[in-house]
């Protein structure tokens, strides 16, 4: 690994008109030693486009731009393509997530040999929104299911903030376009036996009033994936 290691920011967005500015400064007002901003637009309707390519540009290292939106999953594929960073990080574009908590999930990958960190929004300490208890039993149910499958005791398996070696994804092939990313990313992870590490993060939480987008076929499709990617022949 390169010294310093540049770490590659992966943000996926699809109408974030609201909050597309803000999580990019948040994220360029975090000291790195050497890093890439890459937004993948996944079809945006509402202006998020146009900000990205017009307003804020400068601010990034690449953009690039789905002609019509296929899912989070897809999203991420196309950004970790553009990614050459030794390290990378994937970043929401709503929020929710913290970028001053980077520190925390780059240190495992740097100082104690991790190839993979996740950052737990149920270990953590630090700040949370109040919000939706039966979608925290469903996250904790879906990491159990997860859990017994690969044989990991993570706490949130379906977290956002995934920090992991870009050499991690070597031979793997992500096929999940929405959610179920999730559940197909720490599954083919976990088959390659790779050092996970579990970081607790802060977590500001939306409403669906506020952009939400997450819902139950979501979580049913993770159910799928979780099964998919864990029991069928490898």
């Amino acid at each position: 690994m390169r010294n310093p290691p540049k770490i590659s920011i992966v943000i996926p967005c699809y109408n974030e008109r609201a909050t597309i500015r803000a999580i990019v400064e948040r994220v360029r007002a975090v000291p790195l030693p050497a890093r890439e901003i890459i937004v993948v637009d996944d079809g945006s309707t509402d202006g998020t486009r146009e900000i990205l390519e017009h307003e804020i540009k400068p601010l990034l290292d690449r953009v690039v731009l789905h002609q019509h939106n296929r899912g989070k999953g897809a999203a991420l594929r196309s950004g970790f393509a553009a990614a050459d960073g030794d390290i990378v990080v994937i970043q929401d574009a709503d929020l929710e997530y913290d970028p001053a908590d980077y520190p925390l999930l780059i240190e495992p990958l740097l100082k104690h040999g991790a190839d993979v960190v996740y950052g737990s929004r149920f270990i953590s300490g630090r700040s949370h929104r109040v919000l939706y208890f039966w979608h925290s039993v469903v996250n904790r149910i879906l990491t159990l299911l997860s859990n017994m499958l690969t044989d990991l005791n993570l706490t949130d398996m379906a977290t956002c903030y995934k920090a992991f070696r870009r050499s991690a994804l070597d031979g793997i092939v992500l096929r999940e376009d929405r959610f179920g990313f999730e559940a197909e990313f720490t599954a083919k992870m976990a088959a390659k036996r790779l050092t996970f590490y579990e970081v607790g993060i802060s977590y500001h939480g939306r409403t669906y009033a506020e952009g939400k987008k997450i819902g139950w076929r979501d979580g049913v499709r993770m159910i799928y994936a979780i099964l998919r990617y864990n029991l069928a022949p490898r």
